[in-house]
């Protein structure tokens, strides 16, 4: 998608970053100096807040001719994801790409054990570098400074692969980054966490298409009952929900619907997680930490 962002877009982007004030100007100012220290950038672009934020601000510090935006299309994006990354780069004149990835095609990846992100970055990367390349640009990913603190081994990969991580370079939290994007007036400001698909599958548990879509097609189904922030765990027959335990009530008032909505997908049972929503919840499993590799 070639950019179709307007001489009005680029008014009302520099407007919001010149009326930053304390801690988000200070933020602003670092993210900025970390970008220019890395240079021209192909960065990879979930949609989600903090690949958002990076796409935005790489965009205004390098223009156009300095910084593509790629979206990895395959069965572990949700559909509405996709949508919404076509969407956002059009309203901020972004050049984007959808490039296919091929991770299902891998069996190190289908297999699930514990560096399944691994493979995945792997693959991401495969499809970048050549961009990058082309362009003498690097690969820049949204990770902020609170994705240290868990088991992220897509990471690794990424920094085997000399990937740049600009909102950690400057120090950003996912704080920061849901902050600032607010005061950029960036809808993704507070747009809930929404990793891979492949997340909600136990390690151990093949991943594959149908799985996939199984996952996919419960949470729309949830989402369009007004549950947001959610995961559907995938234990074979039984879905297992997690949702923020100010909601647990409410999945309980609309059990009927719910259940005939996890049901609809392809699954047989509906289990309700007493312990709510938290990102990584399939982690517990590991038996030991392994490095990140930043």
């Amino acid at each position: 998608m070639r950019p179709t962002g307007t001489l009005r877009d680029v008014i009302s982007a520099s407007l919001a970053i010149s009326s930053l004030t304390g801690a988000d100007r200070k933020r602003w100012e670092s993210l900025q100096n970390a970008l220019v220290e890395v240079g021209p950038v192909v960065v990879a672009f979930s949609g989600g807040a903090d690949s958002a934020l990076l796409a935005w601000a790489a965009h205004q510090v390098h223009g156009v001719e300095g910084c593509l935006v790629a979206t990895a299309v395959s069965p572990s994006l949700a559909n509405g994801e996709l949508e919404d990354c076509r969407r956002l780069a059009s309203s901020w004149g972004l050049d984007w790409r959808a490039l296919k990835t091929t991770e299902l095609q891998d069996p190190r990846y289908v297999a699930n054990d514990s560096d399944r992100c691994y493979w995945c970055k792997t693959a991401l990367f495969d499809v970048l570098e050549p961009l990058a390349k082309d362009r003498d640009a690097t690969v820049a990913l949204g990770v902020n400074a609170d994705d240290l603190g868990d088991h992220r081994p897509g990471q690794r990969a990424a920094s085997e692969r000399e990937g740049r991580f600009p909102l950690l370079e400057a120090g950003l939290s996912k704080a920061d980054v849901r902050s600032l994007s607010r005061a950029l007036g960036l809808e993704t400001a507070d747009k809930p966490a929404a990793a891979c698909l492949a997340s909600r599958v136990p390690y151990g548990t093949a991943v594959t298409i149908g799985v996939l879509s199984e996952v996919e097609a419960a949470e729309r189904s949830l989402r369009a009952l007004g549950f947001e922030q959610l995961r559907v765990r995938y234990h074979r027959d039984v879905a297992r929900l997690e949702v923020p335990l100010e909601q647990l009530t409410e999945v309980l008032a609309q059990r009927e619907d719910v259940v005939s909505a996890v049901l609809g997908a392809g699954f047989r049972y509906v289990a309700l997680d007493l312990e709510g929503f938290r990102s990584g919840s399939l982690n517990r499993v590991l038996t030991e930490s392994e490095p990140n590799g930043i």
